[in-house]
């Protein structure tokens, strides 16, 4: 069985920093792209920020040059936010492309941690 399990999120005032990490398990072939989306009150989830397996990032325009997305193991990776904003504030989900024993590539989320950014 695969899980994700995020920590890290909380409350901050607006331009405070926190570091969300992620840590998938699970029998598996192989680990791809893993990344982080988001979802505020009401809105639609969004991408924040993903790694492939080679260290190739991608960040939505909106956190560029604020956020971070490092990978320490073939199955970990966290996210340093800096210089958060109430906007930023949404529940987290850690997400991971996993290819199983005898299925497809498949892609697995976490549960969610949630960051609240007071202004």
């Amino acid at each position: 069985q695969v899980q994700l399990v995020e920590s890290g999120g909380g409350l901050v005032q607006a331009g405070g920093a926190l570091r969300l990490s992620c840590v998938a398990s699970g029998s598996c072939v192989e680990i791809n792209t893993m990344g982080w989306f988001r979802q505020g009150p009401g809105l639609q989830r969004d991408l924040v920020a993903t790694i492939g397996s080679g260290g190739t990032t991608n960040y939505a325009d909106s956190v560029k040059g604020r956020f971070t997305i490092s990978r320490d193991a073939y199955n970990t990776i966290d996210l340093q936010m800096n210089s958060l904003k109430p906007d930023d504030t949404a529940v987290y989900s850690c997400t991971a492309e996993f290819l199983r024993p005898s299925e497809p590539w498949r892609a697995y989320w976490g549960q969610g941690t949630q960051v609240t950014v007071s202004s």
